[in-house]
């Protein structure tokens, strides 16, 4: 979830990420890692159904890929988070394919390492990138990821905080996303759902993706008047929101449980046609959280859902948002 809070190259190999000694930071971090069911980094059909509709990656090959805004190495917080790395947690649990969220605090505008992923493990990746709604034509931009596996673009309030939904730009990213079929996925507070409940009124042919349930509960509260104003963007045909960043919500601590009440809430409002499960990794994976006890409280521990509630909320929502 961090974004600004407390947003061609040859790709690494295997070989490589390993003699770096990533994976060994990465359990440094504190981050408990699978077995890949992969035998190495060719691409290959998924081998598992779920999908996770929201997690970051980044290289500790900061010359490859350079980080942003004068940030190091000694920036990264889990030194290492690759494709691999991400794929060794995920594929245990039966997820096969993932949406890479740009992460601007370590990369801003610079989509080139998701792209890169998406390229290499073609159909395994779909990427949500980011574009600087300030510069002249975004649109155009955005036209030219499309074909490079980009099926969405973040947007948040947290980079200019006032007015983030007010310009030419911004409009003109709007308005291109319900032509080229691309998402604007919301980085949000509960305190912005009324400006994104503007746009989608003046943007009714936009899919619009909500992060995070629009923050509710980071502060330890779940207040019923910010699950109502989330709830109420559901009557807005084509807005979807992630059922994510469990971590960081609530009483913030697995299983979770304390958070169903919203969920239910926010599957009464949307359907599970329009929610779909995501990890926020690697966030979810560090200081005593895991991969499983995310996808888990979607899977195994909400009551009341049959097989083809969890599909949706697991696979078909996120495929039909990020890979159809």
């Amino acid at each position: 979830m961090p974004e600004s809070s407390p947003a061609a190259p040859v790709a690494l190999s295997r070989r490589q990420v390993l003699k770096a000694g990533a994976i060994g930071a990465l359990s440094m971090a504190g981050i408990a890692l699978g077995c890949s069911t992969r035998a190495d980094d060719g691409d290959e059909e998924p081998a598992a159904k779920y999908i996770d509709a929201h997690s970051h990656i980044w290289s500790p090959d900061v010359e490859q890929f350079p980080l942003a805004e004068g940030k190091t190495a000694k920036d990264l917080d889990p030194p290492s988070f690759t494709d691999e790395e991400l794929l060794k947690i995920a594929r245990p649990e039966g997820v096969g394919r993932v949406v890479l969220i740009q992460h601007h605090i370590y990369h801003g505008w610079d989509n080139t390492y998701l792209i890169d992923a998406a390229e290499r493990r073609k159909g395994i990746f779909s990427v949500v990138g980011m574009v600087d709604d300030t510069r002249p034509d975004p649109d155009r931009v955005m036209r030219e990821l499309k074909p490079r596996q980009v099926h969405g673009f973040r947007i948040t309030s947290w980079i200019r905080k006032e007015k983030w939904l007010d310009g030419p730009g911004m409009a003109a990213m709007w308005k291109c996303g319900a032509e080229t079929s691309q998402a604007m996925c919301c980085l949000i507070d509960a305190a912005d759902l009324a400006g994104v409940a503007a746009m989608c009124e003046r943007y009714p042919d936009t899919t619009v993706v909500i992060d995070h349930f629009a923050r509710v509960g980071v502060d330890g509260e779940i207040r019923d008047h910010d699950v109502d104003a989330l709830c109420a963007l559901a009557r807005h045909k084509r807005t979807h929101l992630k059922l994510s960043a469990y971590y960081a919500l609530g009483k913030k601590k697995a299983p979770y449980l304390d958070l169903v009440p919203m969920i239910r809430r926010a599957l009464d409002a949307f359907g599970v046609e329009r929610c779909m499960w995501a990890s926020d990794s690697p966030y979810q994976v560090v200081n005593g959280h895991t991969y499983h006890d995310s996808i888990a409280l979607i899977r195994d521990r909400l009551d009341g859902l049959s097989d083809g509630d969890r599909d949706w909320l697991l696979r078909r929502t996120a495929e039909s948002v990020f890979f159809a």
